[in-house]
């Protein structure tokens, strides 16, 4: 199958008609997406008008600092490093603060995160977790069903409607009348568009999409139920410039003028999750100084981005991503300056994800597990950090024990007792220090396992997947597939077999195949044989081996999961 202009398959192109495909749509909108009667709930005609004018008015600018993204990436690729913007030393040594932290918000010690499913959404909400940040990104696979029942799971669990019947045990899950966990929304990132949805000829914006329909719905529930008068709460992922962070502060008060709510109301943590952006962090809170409740350690992705920005520098090769943790020294300068930076303006400095799963039928490699979450989280709330993430709430009980006997007692948060002045001196040389370590063909063949049984399960609708005790999203399939590329492309020797092999495409073809035999037992000839493993091979092979590192991942898979319905056949 072609890929079309804008990235979404021709095939699918051409079977596509105009219109709204059984939906009521405003002037320039055709929705390609199949029609259901739940889905036109959400995709109303006013909802879609929002939409539309935030795409008509903020796309130019979308375009642009996605080109602005290009430029930087081509100045690294010929040897620049990224660093500190003399231009903006103002913004950095101003005594400014960000707006006055809501109470509704000021305890975040523990924050559970998963996709927008009906029962996730439910058991995360009522899991004990003090936020649950609800994903339309990193772990969600973006299929049109995906999308729109998400926002109509979340439309539900705002106004307290939303249950869910497990036929399988047949059980009812609902939530609980109180101490549910606060509601933080993440949209996809810039660079993705939604291709089930075309305003004025061409794909949206992805995270206007969600954004749009999510804010329409449900500001106004929100901010009586939740938000103490403030909200919708977001989480923004992905970005590398405060130039990013200047256009989601301008979408925002273009929704609290369309809603007549006030300016300021609407906040945003944002994910500091890629290289450059560690270097803007005063300047992305100062554009979003109004609408801002900090700062995330983002560090999965943080490490895709560190290679990905050094990717044509050969003295900057990683170790194997099982050694990249933040006892490295570029890893734990980045968060004790995010900390220093959060708490200097009045903000949250949020922690990193926890991702191991309970292991049920091993009770001695499970509290193993569960000893390692608990020094992680011990290292950041004595850093300063104000909360933590975790994948399975099986994991909150240990993390809320940790950050609530070591922070001050009766406190939120350690915005004002944690300053750490200290984190001033960091440097640029520390925040791109070469990682220490050692590369191993285990290393080699673990990224190339998780790689591909995760685009496996991406192709077939799922983005947040448990592999080896671990919940694995879209960022750390994408370490796998950029250090592979890293170390194919530079012919690095795996130093820490004993061996001295160097990485090359024929060892590299090998270990994919006897990876794929692997997967075939673990997972049974059956499930394989359904599955798109083989599929998730030819594109995470063929990414790994291209001779031009992709961006991302997804963009490339998203083609797979565009589903168009021609005109008069979508209520099929």
């Amino acid at each position: 199958m072609g890929v079309g202009t804008y990235g979404y398959p021709e095939e699918a192109t051409m079977r596509s008609g105009g219109g709204g495909g059984g939906y009521d749509v405003p002037d320039g909108v055709d929705i390609r997406g199949r029609y259901d009667g739940e889905f036109a709930r959400i995709l109303t005609k006013d909802a879609l008008q929002f939409v539309v004018e935030l795409q008509r008015e903020f796309r130019n600018r979308i375009k642009y600092a996605l080109e602005c993204r290009k430029e930087a990436k081509r100045r690294y690729n010929e040897g620049a490093l990224p660093g500190f913007d003399p231009a903006t030393k103002f913004i950095r040594e101003g005594n400014w603060v960000c707006a006055p932290v809501p109470e509704a918000v000021a305890d975040r010690k523990v924050e559970i995160t998963g996709p927008v499913e009906r029962k996730m959404i439910i058991n995360a909400l009522n899991s004990g977790a003090k936020v649950f940040m609800a994903d339309f990104e990193d772990a969600l696979s973006p299929t049109w069903e995906n999308l729109m029942r998400g926002q109509v799971n979340l439309k539900d669990a705002v106004d307290g409607s939303i249950t869910f019947h497990d036929k399988a045990r047949n059980r009812v899950y609902k939530l609980n009348d109180r101490n549910t966990a606060k509601l933080f929304v993440r949209p996809r990132g810039w660079h993705l568009p939604e291709a089930h949805i075309f305003i004025d000829g061409e794909p949206a914006t992805g995270c206007l999409v969600d954004f749009g329909l999510y804010f329409y719905h449900n500001y106004k529930a929100f901010r009586q139920t939740q938000g103490a008068g403030f909200g919708p709460f977001f989480y923004l992922p992905k970005m590398e410039t405060s130039r990013e962070a200047k256009i989601w502060n301008c979408v925002f008060e273009r929704a609290e003028k369309m809603a007549g709510i006030e300016r300021g109301s609407i906040r945003a943590t944002v994910l500091i999750e890629t290289l450059p952006a560690v270097f803007q962090m005063d300047e992305i809170l100062y554009e979003l100084r109004d609408h801002s409740v900090g700062l995330n350690c983002g560090r999965w992705d943080y490490i895709f981005s560190y290679v990905k920005t050094f990717q044509a520098h050969p003295d900057r090769l990683l170790p194997d991503r099982v050694l990249v943790g933040m006892t490295q020294h570029f890893m734990r300068s980045y968060s004790d300056l995010l900390i220093r930076t959060c708490h200097r303006r009045g903000v949250h400095a949020m922690g990193g994800m926890a991702a191991q799963i309970p292991i049920r039928d091993d009770p001695k490699a499970n509290e193993a597990a569960l000893d390692l979450v608990r020094k992680d989280k011990l290292r950041e709330v004595k850093a300063g950090h104000d909360g933590t993430w975790a994948a399975h709430p099986g994991l909150i009980p240990a993390c809320m024990d940790i950050f609530t006997n070591n922070m001050p007692p009766n406190t939120p948060n350690q915005i004002q007792s944690m300053r750490r002045e200290d984190a001033s001196t960091i440097t640029e040389e520390d925040l791109l220090q070469r990682p220490r370590g050692v590369r191993t063909l285990e290393g080699l063949r673990l990224n190339t396992r998780v790689g591909i049984q995760y685009v496996a399960a991406w192709l077939t609708g799922t983005g947040s997947v448990p592999l080896y005790n671990l919940m694995e999203d879209a960022a750390t399939a994408e370490i796998s597939r950029v250090q592979n590329w890293q170390w194919i492309k530079y012919g690095v020797e795996l130093d820490g077999d004993g061996l001295g092999v160097r990485v090359g495409k024929e060892l590299f073809g090998r270990v994919v195949e006897e990876e794929m035999e692997r997967i075939e037992r673990e997972v049974g000839k059956e499930k394989f044989k359904k599955g798109m493993y083989k599929e998730a091979c030819r594109i995470f092979t063929r990414q790994c081996t291209a001779q031009t590192l992709d961006d991302f991942l997804t963009l490339d898979a998203y083609n797979r999961i565009v589903l168009h319905y021609p005109k008069g056949s979508s209520k099929l």
